[in-house]
C-alpha cells in the first residue's frame, strides 16, 4: 500500500507539472498570434577553421613535445603568425558549407542565405568547399539546391565538392557543379535516374463496393492515381514524363560534367569512390578533412553556416520536454530504489 501511495503521488506530481508546461505554451501561442506570428530571422554563423586545426595540434604537441623543444616551436609559429597577418589581406580564403539532404533538400533554406552572403565577398582567388551529403529526393527543390551552387560557377568563384559518404541523384546533381569533386573511398554516387511509385487501391475498393471517381478538366490533368482505375495510356503518359525528366536531368549533369560518358553512367546505378572515379564521376579520392586540413596550410579557412532561429514557444517546448523526462527518469528511479530496498 505505501508504494501505491508514493506511485499515487508521484504521478500527481508528474501530472501537474505537465499541464502547467501546457498552459504555459498555449499562453505563449497566443502571444506570438496577437504580434501577427511575425517569422523569425536566422543569423550567419562564420568559424574560422584555421584556429579549430591550430587548436587540434597544439593540445597533441603539449602532450608529447618536451618543455624546450614545445617553447621553440612556439617562437617559430608566433613569427610565421606575425608574417601571415601581413599577408591575411591578400591571402586566399576557402569558404565551407555544409548540406546535409533530406527528400525534400530542407537544407536549401539555410544553403541559399549562404551562398548570398559568401557571394557579397569572394573572390576569384577563393575557394567554396561544399561537403555535401545526400541520397537524393524531390526533383524540383533539388533543382533549386543545384542552382543555388551554379550561383557560385557562375559569379566565377572556384567551388569544390567533397563527398564522404553519399551523393547519389539528386545529391549528384548538385556535386556536378562543382569545379572539382572529391570523394572519399566508399563514399556513393551516381543514381543518375528518376523514380516514381506509388500504390493502386483500386481493386482493394472495388472489392468492398466503393466507387471513387476522379474529376479533370485536360487530358493529362491526372495520369495515375491511388484510388481510382488506372489505364494504360495513363501509364504511358507518365513514364513518359519521366523519361522526359530523365533527359533533363543527363543533360544538366553533362554541361557540367563534359568529361563523362552520360550515357555509360546514367543508367540510375550507383558506384563506390574508386569506382567512380575511373568513370569519371568525381576528380580525386580523398576525405573532406583530408582536403580542408591541407588547405588550411596555406589560406584563411571559414565555415559558413545560417542558423535559424527558434521561436520562443519551440525552445520552451524543447526546455519543457526535457524537464519532464528528467521529471519522469527521477520519479522512476525513485520508486525503484524503494521497491528494491523494501
Amino acid at each position: 500500500m505505501e508504494f501505491l501511495a508514493d506511485y499515487a503521488g508521484f504521478l500527481a506530481r508528474t501530472l501537474t507539472v505537465v499541464v502547467a508546461i501546457i498552459a504555459i505554451l498555449i499562453a505563449l501561442v497566443a502571444m506570438r498570434r496577437a504580434r501577427g506570428g511575425q517569422q523569425r530571422e536566422g543569423e550567419l554563423e562564420v568559424r574560422r577553421l584555421n584556429d579549430f586545426y591550430k587548436g587540434l595540434r597544439q593540445r597533441l604537441e603539449q602532450s608529447v613535445l618536451e618543455k624546450d623543444a614545445l617553447k621553440a616551436l612556439r617562437k617559430q609559429e608566433a613569427k610565421a603568425e606575425k608574417a601571415l597577418r601581413k599577408e591575411e589581406a591578400s591571402a586566399t580564403r576557402v569558404f565551407v558549407l555544409d548540406f546535409d539532404g533530406d527528400i525534400k533538400a530542407s537544407a536549401l533554406d539555410n544553403l541559399r542565405h549562404e551562398v548570398t552572403a559568401i557571394l557579397t565577398l569572394a573572390r576569384p582567388v577563393d575557394e567554396v568547399v561544399v561537403r555535401l551529403e545526400s541520397a537524393g529526393g524531390m526533383v524540383h527543390a533539388y533543382g533549386l539546391a543545384a542552382s543555388q551552387l551554379v550561383r557560385i560557377r557562375s559569379a566565377g568563384v572556384p567551388l569544390t565538392i567533397c563527398v564522404d559518404k553519399v551523393a547519389a541523384s539528386g545529391g549528384y546533381m548538385m556535386a556536378c557543379i562543382g569545379e572539382k569533386i572529391l570523394a572519399a573511398p566508399f563514399a556513393i554516387l551516381g543514381s543518375i535516374g528518376v523514380v516514381a511509385q506509388l500504390p493502386n487501391l483500386h481493386r482493394l475498393l472495388q472489392k468492398h463496393d466503393v466507387d471513387f471517381e476522379v474529376l479533370t478538366a485536360g487530358e493529362y490533368k491526372r495520369t495515375l492515381t491511388v484510388f481510382g482505375e488506372n489505364t494504360e495510356k495513363g501509364r504511358e503518359k507518365f513514364q513518359e514524363d519521366l523519361e522526359t525528366t530523365h533527359e533533363l536531368f543527363k543533360g544538366f549533369v553533362a554541361q557540367y560534367r563534359q568529361q563523362l560518358s552520360i550515357d555509360e553512367v546514367a543508367t540510375g546505378e550507383v558506384w563506390l569512390g574508386s569506382h567512380a572515379l575511373a568513370l569519371k564521376l568525381v576528380d580525386e579520392i580523398s576525405t573532406s578533412d583530408e582536403y580542408l586540413a591541407a588547405r588550411a596550410a596555406d589560406a584563411q579557412l571559414f565555415h559558413v553556416h545560417y542558423a535559424q532561429r527558434k521561436s520562443l514557444p519551440q525552445r520552451f517546448g524543447l526546455a519543457a520536454a526535457t524537464a519532464c523526462e528528467q521529471t519522469l527518469a527521477r520519479g522512476w528511479s525513485r520508486l525503484n530504489e524503494q521497491r528494491f530496498w523494501q
